[in-house]
């Protein structure tokens, strides 16, 4: 009993010393206050630079012509109206153009994941023949493309002006994307496509219903990645798309404010009701309609940026 004791007493200045120990090492590794102050202080402007554009531009969209033609930079609102935005959503040119860019980013993002999840789980099996020399292909074809005047004339020749197609195609497959896919399923232990293939599960079953579920982080990062590059694409379409019915959104937006062109927005309700709106009002709503849909879908996917990105870099 009294050795019991004695061996407790002893025990307890060892777990003190190495409480003590564990302390002073996480007050080392702890950054000064100061360099606190200017990280955060850092992250608070880089928020402001990226946050106060898009809040004057709605605080724009929902102020009426007399305030902004008296005050041109507003930073809170003195009076709110709808006008604008009813007077958007009343027009059949931006309405047709929403659905058309929905329709390319979920068929576009659709098409670039099957490519690209497929393509990346056969890169990374290494035993694969010539696994070295497609993915010299792959990198090369990152760093240097065709140009645009030879891909113009390949759609051309296609039969692809004026088509939607002409959105998707060109981009089915991203080789950064693909890279970053394929690095990811690295990560995946390799026991566990060996028991399923012991299963009697086939190469397409192991991918599709073994490897895909665990690899969502970086599926759902590198679809959110897709699905922003189709949502504001606007360059294939000022080149592809002459017909203005099947404009996307991003190519109207650029053409009433670039161009100041009010009439590519239609005037479904009347030019009369358009004189009492400025023009700037419209612009505003305009911008806020078309980056409100993936500011909305960013923020349930934003979670897996790190997870899938960092996950991804593990082997290679």
């Amino acid at each position: 009993m009294d050795t019991t004791v004695e061996r407790g007493m002893r025990a307890k200045p060892r777990t003190t010393r190495m409480r003590g120990s564990i302390s002073a090492q996480s007050k080392l590794m702890r950054n000064p206050l100061w360099a606190e102050i200017l990280v955060y202080g850092i992250l608070l402007m880089a928020g402001l630079i990226t946050v106060l554009p898009l809040w004057i531009v709605l605080i724009r969209s929902v102020s009426p012509t007399h305030i902004i033609n008296k005050y041109p930079l507003l930073l809170w609102p003195r009076e709110m109206t709808d006008e604008a935005y009813r007077y958007i959503l009343a027009t059949p040119t931006l309405i047709r153009s929403f659905w058309t860019t929905v329709f390319v980013t979920v068929v576009g993002t659709t098409l670039n994941m099957v490519l690209t999840i497929s393509s990346a789980y056969g890169l990374s099996k290494t035993d694969i023949p010539g696994n070295r020399y497609m993915m010299g292909f792959i990198v090369f074809a990152m760093l240097f493309n065709a140009g645009i005047v030879p891909t113009y004339i390949l759609i051309r020749r296609l039969g692809l002006i004026d088509k939607l197609w002409a959105l998707i195609l060109p981009s089915a497959v991203s080789p950064f994307n693909l890279i970053l896919m394929r690095n990811y399923f690295w990560s995946v232990p390799s026991e566990v496509e060996d028991a399923a293939r012991i299963d009697g599960a086939s190469d397409w079953q192991v991918l599709w219903s073994v490897v895909v579920p665990l690899s969502m982080p970086a599926i759902a990062t590198i679809s959110l990645f897709y699905a922003v590059g189709h949502w504001n694409a606007f360059f294939n379409a000022l080149f592809y798309i002459n017909d203005n019915t099947k404009w996307t959104l991003q190519l109207l937006l650029r053409s009433i404010i670039i161009e100041y062109n009010l009439q590519d927005m239609g005037t479904a309700t009347g030019e009369v009701r358009l004189l009492y709106i400025n023009p700037e009002n419209i612009k505003a709503s305009t911008i806020i309609f078309a980056t409100l849909p993936i500011a909305l879908v960013y923020p349930f996917i934003q979670r897996y940026f790190v997870q899938g990105v960092r996950l991804g870099a593990i082997k290679g």
